[in-house]
């Protein structure tokens, strides 16, 4: 009897803290439906400048590297390509929609030890700041091939404009 009562309540536990977690989730959407939507992939792209196969981590604001924005599926993480074309920077995820981030819309590019929740050490991911709407944003990006990092830093802060 009192095995199964603990076992009862564990599961309740369970239960109460997996409906907490989609509360939260919940509200982080609701407070960030005031931002922009993302911009669609353009039609014409350019010529793919450089690419690099791995793992899309996640979006923050810029103000905190942990506040994880979830707005329009950037928050899940998946495995990834990130290609740099003269347009900006298109992201295709496994399972999940493409993020397009506009070479207009770009503050600066640099390796950063984490962000939302991953942590990698010394330049273990690539951060692009962005501006989206009048929120800036860094989505980060950890390569395969860690040595594709300092050409792509270099090509994207080459082509930041400044407002």
């Amino acid at each position: 009897m009192t095995r199964a009562v603990l076992v009862v309540l564990c599961l309740v536990l369970l239960g109460l803290a997996l409906l907490g977690m989609r509360r939260g989730w919940r509200n982080r959407m609701a407070r960030q439906s005031v931002l922009a939507p993302l911009p669609g992939v353009p039609a014409e792209l350019g010529e793919e400048l450089l690419r690099a196969e791995g793992l899309y981590v996640g979006t923050s604001f810029a103000s905190s590297w942990q506040d994880r924005v979830v707005h329009d599926g950037l928050g899940l993480r998946a495995a990834a390509a990130a290609a740099l074309y003269p347009a900006g920077l298109l992201v295709e995820r496994d399972g999940a929609e493409p993020i397009f981030v506009p070479s207009s819309t770009w503050i600066a590019a640099r390796l950063a030890p984490g962000l939302t929740g991953k942590v990698m050490g010394d330049g273990g991911l690539l951060v692009l700041r962005w501006r989206l709407g009048e929120a800036e944003l860094d989505t980060a990006f950890r390569a395969d091939d860690k040595t594709t990092y300092p050409a792509l830093v270099a090509a994207i802060n080459e082509r930041v404009t400044t407002p």
